[in-house]
């Protein structure tokens, strides 16, 4: 625990206290990957940056050799070569919570969502790496969410090894700034891999797992600001054991994903998940498959999906509807609908409704006031003690 708590500290040191810029592919080069968002590579063509980190992120830069133009020269490959390295960028942020909730007994507290810190970069210009670390509350000190190499010679191929988001679903991805609302729906939780329906060895994964996994866009059509890849791809093979787990079994997950843009930011998806758990000396199946679509466009956000789970006599189903509507600059607003049932039942039926306004005065500063009604047929006793209310207010920066 003092290794971690020692290496944490130090990447804090090197990332105050801003949000390192993230240098995600335009369109002069590499179109960026249809479903790997902030949480990965970035949400849109520039990263927000907060002023220390961007002065630590620019010293670092001007102390490392200048890297040689591709179009120079053919890259070296030895223990010496320096030029070919881009300068290592630091970044972090935090969310703070309140929480109000009627449900069953009550409660009412203030919590750290989570506080992360990363650096990432590039190296022989096709070796992309990323290492994140974590903590919040209830989770036993600093751990690693990603660390992971991936190459990334062509748009139609990348191959990524170490630990990362499970390719299912279209909102695992997202980094918890750009979801919209104060927690990720049931689905994503349930049956994404966070805290799953069929137990990991660990119960906060966050849709993350070890493997490889291969992704690409596929068949460029549409032309100037249309241009658009029409067809992304994303297969893998994890341990299905979680994350900072070796595999407990002698088996592997395999999830894919095959996604298409029929119009520019319209994405529609289909995703596939096998695999298995081992889980208190028991082995459970886990057979999954999701529909959903996503529309990204001037600020309006519609996204929608549909999840089903099978294995081992165990049933289960989520689906939810998320809508944002920017209001001003610095105001949107988003209603989601969220429903999970257990055993595919409506008798177990845990619907969320959700009014969520996002203030982001800043780009590195944002306040969220959200408001929950719930309806949890799963608890006991009179029918009125299903229905609950919650109020969260949650305050986001980048440090």
């Amino acid at each position: 625990m003092k290794h971690y708590l020692l290496l944490f500290a130090a990447c804090t040191m090197l990332s105050v206290p801003a949000w390192a810029e993230v240098e995600t592919p335009t369109e002069d080069n590499v179109e960026p990957l249809l479903t790997e968002t902030a949480e990965t590579i970035g949400v849109g063509a520039e990263e927000p940056a907060g002023f220390v980190t961007d002065v630590v992120n620019r010293a670092v830069n001007r102390a490392m050799p200048a890297p040689v133009p591709a179009d120079e020269a053919p890259v070296e490959y030895g223990r010496k070569v320096v030029k070919w390295a881009s300068a290592p960028k630091f970044g972090g942020y935090a969310i703070g919570k309140y929480a109000y909730s009627n449900k069953g007994k009550g409660s009412n507290t203030f919590s750290a969502r989570l506080i992360r810190v990363y650096v990432d970069g590039t190296l022989l210009k096709d070796f992309k790496y990323r290492l994140q670390m974590e903590m919040e509350n209830d989770k036993p000190g600093p751990h690693f969410k990603d660390f992971y190499l991936a190459w990334s010679h062509w748009k139609e191929l990348e191959v990524k090894v170490g630990q990362f988001k499970r390719c299912f679903s279209f909102e695992n991805p997202y980094n918890p700034w750009e979801v919209g609302v104060g927690d990720y729906s049931q689905l994503v939780k349930k049956l994404s891999g966070f805290s799953d329906f069929c137990p990991d060895g660990v119960t906060w994964n966050g849709g993350r797992d070890q493997g490889i996994q291969v992704q690409g866009d596929l068949f460029r059509v549409g032309k100037g600001k249309q241009k658009r890849s029409l067809v992304h791809y994303m297969a893998g093979v994890y341990n299905g054991n979680g994350i900072n787990h070796a595999d407990n079994n002698k088996q592997k997950d395999f999830i894919g994903s095959l996604q298409v843009q029929p119009v520019k930011d319209l994405y529609v998806g289909f995703f596939g998940w096998t695999g298995n758990v081992t889980y208190g000396g028991t082995t459970l199946r886990r057979e999954r498959y999701a529909l959903g679509m996503k529309y990204e466009h001037e600020g309006y956000t519609v996204r929608g999906e549909y999840a089903h789970h099978s294995g081992n006599g165990l049933r289960a189903d989520a689906w939810y509807a998320t809508v944002g509507v920017p209001v001003t600059d610095w105001l949107k607003i988003y209603a989601k609908y969220d429903v999970f049932r257990s055993g595919a039942s409506w008798d177990n039926t845990q619907s969320i409704y959700s009014l969520c306004p996002n203030f982001q005065l800043h780009k590195n500063l944002m306040f969220q006031l959200q408001y929950n009604y719930g309806h949890d047929r799963t608890l006991g006793g009179a029918k009125g003690k299903r229905d609950y209310h919650d109020l969260w207010v949650e305050t986001y920066f980048r440090f």
